[in-house]
């Protein structure tokens, strides 16, 4: 029973939680002033999942993303949920279904459409960052833009990647860093890069 609830009602029960909580925010975008309409590599902390929805669409009203999605049994409840808000999967991860996912996203972005990593997820350590978003930077030729928000208002659960919740009647900051590549530089060089830009608007 719990599992059918999971896979083909929650993902409605989701959407309109959401969507309520986001109506009820003042939204406030610090996005770069330009967009150049080049397709590029979205990074994301996966405790900061749901606002991104927000962040993207901010930015680039008719865009089209590829969020990079785990294949295990939670992966199907995101899938359906980001569907929702025309946000579509690349299923896969870097414990399952890696060169497969590799592959997808750098077919995508060869089309031009955006492409959604969590370098911490599925499974953390929190903020960490793992080598497929390098990977894919490197090998695309496409640049890395880096997503975050600032709740005034918000559940932190206690889960290992401290997935943060807006509460409604508050305010969100939405952030977007300015376009950066990684070409040329040694994975943990890349990484160390990624990661100092991520944190600059992470929450604690």
């Amino acid at each position: 029973m719990w599992k059918k609830f999971k896979k083909d009602i929650a993902p409605y029960f989701l959407y309109f939680i959401v969507k309520f909580i986001y109506f009820t925010n003042k939204k406030v975008y610090h996005h770069p002033a330009h967009d150049d309409k080049e397709p590029f590599i979205v990074c994301m902390w996966h405790g900061d999942l749901i606002s991104q929805i927000y962040n993207y669409f901010g930015f680039r009203k008719n865009g089209v993303v590829k969020a990079m999605v785990s294949e295990n049994r939670d992966g199907e409840t995101i899938t359906k949920l980001a569907a929702m808000f025309r946000i579509w999967a690349i299923r896969g991860s870097s414990s399952k279904g890696a060169a497969k996912v590799m592959l997808s996203a750098l077919k995508e972005l060869k089309l031009g459409n955006d492409v959604a990593i969590s370098p911490d997820g599925p499974r953390g350590p929190r903020h960490s960052i793992a080598d497929g978003i390098v990977i894919i930077a490197q090998k695309s030729g496409k640049k890395i833009v880096c997503f975050n928000t600032i709740p005034t208002r918000y559940w932190q659960f206690n889960s290992w990647d401290k997935f943060v919740l807006p509460k409604p009647f508050g305010k969100i900051d939405f952030y977007i860093s300015e376009p950066f590549s990684v070409d040329g530089m040694e994975l943990e060089e890349a990484k160390a890069l990624i990661k100092e830009k991520m944190l600059v608007h992470t929450m604690k």
